[in-house]
């Protein structure tokens, strides 16, 4: 699992990270500019999953073996199921087809309405360190492209996302239903209340900062259950923190690393 330090990776960040070098310059052009503008098939209980024959021959297998094996693995990320879910689900058709060539990049990626999707190395980083197990139910705040619910579902039985942005909840649903998702049930709405009727939750991941940590989501969190969420004023470095909640309704929270999200949005 996540090593002893965490602050050893304080060189990376969430969602609205922008790293530099030659190898991201074009990465960075095309996010300013796209800011504005607009495989799995079916699942068991226990997660898990099968290709789609639209992606039988997967152009794009070789960049997720390459991503798992040198931003994942080589920097950390132990957990074998973790890293199995991310060689399987194919990030290039989370991203729009212009992008696809650098999907598998250590970087995050528009996906238009100011919101990006985050780099791989995040996604995996937040996945194990909730621990991820067959038969838990998972709740994510923040479903942007459908990316992380997908490696999620991969791994647990139920995950409940939610979307503020409406053209991005739907447009994530209907991609996460087209792979073959059955396991993720999609919603519109302001993640600040979480979704009370579903939980409580195993474990929640939230991918937006938030400067406290909304008590409705401690609600809907079990005894002994897990919440990976960045907090921090917006624009400005943020920490990953995880939260535990013990017996007797308990909370522990324990920072994890530096990074830099977008910020929590809220319903007007």
């Amino acid at each position: 699992m996540i090593g002893a330090n965490p602050f050893r990776y304080n060189e990376c960040s969430g969602k609205s990270f922008i790293p530099s070098g030659p190898a991201v310059t074009l990465a960075l052009l095309v996010f300013l500019l796209s800011l504005g503008s607009p495989f799995a098939g079916p699942r068991s209980a226990q997660g898990g999953s099968k290709a789609p024959a639209a992606d039988q021959a997967d152009q794009y297998e070789g960049k997720r073996e390459e991503m798992v094996a040198s931003q994942l693995a080589g920097r950390g990320i132990e957990d074998k199921e973790v890293l199995g879910a991310m060689a399987k689900v194919p990030r290039h058709l989370f991203v729009s087809e212009d992008l696809r060539r650098m999907a598998y990049g250590d970087f995050p990626l528009p996906i238009g309405h100011g919101q990006t999707i985050s780099q791989p190395y995040i996604v995996a980083f937040m996945t194990e360190v909730i621990r991820p197990a067959p038969g838990q139910r998972v709740l994510e705040i923040g479903t942007g492209s459908g990316y992380q619910a997908a490696v999620l579902a991969e791994l647990v039985a139920e995950v409940y996302t939610i979307e503020i942005v409406p053209e991005l909840a739907q447009s994530a649903g209907n991609r996460l239903q087209q792979l073959g998702y059955a396991n993720v049930k999609t919603r519109e709405g302001d993640g600040y209340y979480g979704w009370a009727e579903a939980g409580p939750f195993d474990a929640i991941v939230v991918t937006a900062a938030v400067e406290f940590i909304p008590p409705p989501l401690l609600q809907q969190l079990k005894e002994g259950g897990l919440m990976i969420i960045p907090v921090g004023s917006p624009f400005h470095v943020q920490h990953l923190m995880l939260v535990n909640k013990e017996k007797g309704d308990r909370i522990t929270t324990r920072k994890l690393m530096p990074v830099r999200f977008v910020p929590f949005r809220r319903a007007e």
